[in-house]
């Protein structure tokens, strides 16, 4: 993960809520899952607060393997409800975020026949423990059966398909002549799954001033029916009363808890890496799909093409501090090894990594059980803080049920308020997916309303970047003194303006990780990142000292040239 680097200044967000410093609920942890949390419950009209003690969708939401997915593997430990529940979120995903989340392709290389086919019963009756076993063709068929019941989306998803070894290999050339078969089936990826996050921020702030968030203010203790908010960019504080406090700060869960004066124990979360290649080869040979595929000890890998480049991940480690993550040489070659495994004729080396990062999945504390088989399904707690305020905690959750979970937890609240739903978002477009154009026709009529003097080509950039969204992006931009950045790529002065005034980019790293792709794929160099300084520090007010600070915080994986 990025170096942390918050730079000083002299105004207070806090100071803008101290006016009214009640609300009926507040949310600490901002990110998947307590978007969809804010989202929900600005759209029922409920007063709500939002705060997060880094940026918004900085920590597990950020280290995710970018899929919206069901997870085929949860059928073998009998997580029938969740994998069900993943399914129909991901179908309503691929049509409420169309302008992120697109279906995807997805290979399974086979080596065996029927391991595993004997120990999976025992997993789903004996909660999941023992250690996890290669998994062989009528273990991975029985589960894409299943899958397809589940996941067909009315018949809009196609069936999945069994292939023997021969057209296997003419599928997915360069592939290990020892596969046996493949199976192949349609799950969903998301290109950006930081914008999306934003969006459901921008969501829920929409819908009127009874919503408020703030990034870079946590919440650091409780005492007489109030919470105390602490602002890390000025360091002032405020004391904020509220009906319910939810807790959805994930792998810091029973810290936060803690904290306000609830001694948890509910986590036990496990560390997931992940590396970005530029590798052509690679790249070439995953054809436009996901494989998925797994070591002999049972471990998940999964490599796809994503934005050019290609991602590989993930492990699934055991930790006991969620601020002491990193992606380790150790798990480099370990990936490594397995792409060698399924693309013997590959060869990568550090030089092909673009980026790495890591974090901690929020996964309910199980003890001394294999990490691999430790359920992703999620429960709500609910714990007194005292009198006046009840505190609902968010134990385990996965990013494709950010909905049902904001939903569920929602549902919750209401019940501690008294109140009744009065908007369902089950088929409620996010952010820059309502009207989202899918047809060329669409297209050029949205480009020819909205593109307001750019030219269509550069208008479209836009609204493949932000979806609808692009729109008001547009709306902030001078076009007049608009350019384009001399050494950062597809990005202008005002684009890169307009984020920062829309989205409370408050760091570099805001931007370069989570509001643009630029850290992701590796498009950043020393002076693409002082030129992105420049802008934000013309908005916030940086000092020359702080611009400094700011660029030498940000790791950069390997050297490029100026104009990369």
């Amino acid at each position: 993960m990025a170096t942390r680097s918050l730079p000083k200044t002299a105004h207070s967000r806090l100071a803008d809520w101290s006016a009214d410093p009640g609300t009926d609920v507040l949310v600490v942890g901002g990110g998947i899952n307590g978007l969809a949390v804010f989202r929900e419950l600005a759209l029922q009209g409920v007063k709500v607060t939002l705060v997060d003690k880094a940026d918004y969708c900085s920590g597990a939401s950020a280290a995710s393997s970018h899929m919206i997915h069901g997870g085929i593997r949860y059928l073998e430990n009998g997580e029938i409800r969740l994998v069900r529940e993943s399914l129909l979120e991901r179908n309503r995903l691929l049509a409420t975020a169309p302008h992120f989340v697109k279906p995807l392709k997805t290979t399974i290389p086979i080596f065996s026949l029927f391991s595993g086919i004997l120990s999976a019963p025992f997993k789903i009756f004996t909660h999941r423990s023992g250690k996890p076993t290669e998994r062989g063709a009528a273990l991975i068929k029985i589960g894409l059966i299943l899958y397809d019941t589940f996941g067909r989306n009315g018949g809009r998803m196609p069936r999945h398909q069994f292939f023997g070894r021969k057209k296997t290999m003419a599928t997915i050339p360069g592939i290990n002549d020892r596969v046996k078969y493949s199976a192949h089936y349609y799950d969903a990826a998301i290109e950006n799954p930081e914008r999306l996050a934003i969006d459901l921020l921008q969501d829920g702030l929409a819908a009127g001033p009874h919503a408020r968030a703030a990034n870079y203010v946590s919440a650091s203790a409780h005492h007489d029916g109030h919470t105390t908010l602490t602002d890390e960019l000025s360091g002032d504080t405020l004391d904020m009363s509220a009906t319910v406090v939810v807790n959805t700060s994930g792998p810091w869960t029973d810290l936060t808890n803690r904290a306000l004066g609830v001694d948890s124990h509910y986590m036990g979360g496990t560390k997931g890496s992940h590396v970005v290649l530029d590798n052509p080869e690679l790249h070439a040979a995953c054809n436009g799909r996901e494989i998925f595929f797994e070591n002999k000890d049972g471990r998940i890998v999964l490599m796809y093409p994503l934005l050019d480049r290609v991602l590989l991940g993930t492990t699934d480690i055991p930790v006991d501090d969620p601020n002491d993550v990193e992606c380790t040489e150790e798990e480099v070659d370990y990936f490594f090894d397995l792409v060698g495994y399924v693309f013997p004729d590959i060869t990568l080396d550090r030089s092909h990594i673009v980026y790495r990062y890591s974090g901690v999945r929020p996964l309910p504390a199980a003890g001394d059980v294999n990490p691999g088989v430790i359920s992703r399904d999620y429960r709500i707690v609910r714990d007194p803080l005292d009198q006046e305020t009840t505190m609902l905690s968010l134990v385990g959750g996965k990013w494709t049920t950010f909905r049902a979970i904001g939903e569920h937890i929602t549902d919750d609240v209401l019940a501690e308020l008294g109140r009744e739903r009065t908007v369902g978002t089950a088929e409620l477009a996010i952010g820059g997916g309502s009207g989202f154009p899918t047809t060329d026709s669409e297209r050029d009529k949205w480009l020819s309303a909205h593109a307001k003097g750019l030219d269509k080509k550069r208008a479209l950039e836009l609204l493949t970047r932000y979806g609808t969204v692009a729109a008001e992006i547009i709306g902030l931009m001078d076009h007049d003194s608009d350019h384009a950045l001399e050494h950062t790529v597809d990005y202008s002065v005002e684009e890169i303006r307009a984020v920062v005034n829309r989205e409370q980019v408050h760091t570099l790293s805001d931007l370069v990780f989570r509001r643009t792709t630029l850290g992701f794929t590796g498009r950043i160099s020393p002076r693409s990142l002082a030129e992105l300084a420049h802008i934000i520090g013309d908005v916030r007010g940086w000092s020359a000292q702080e611009l400094d600070r700011q660029v030498s915080s940000i790791p950069l994986e390997r050297s490029l040239t100026d104009d990369s």
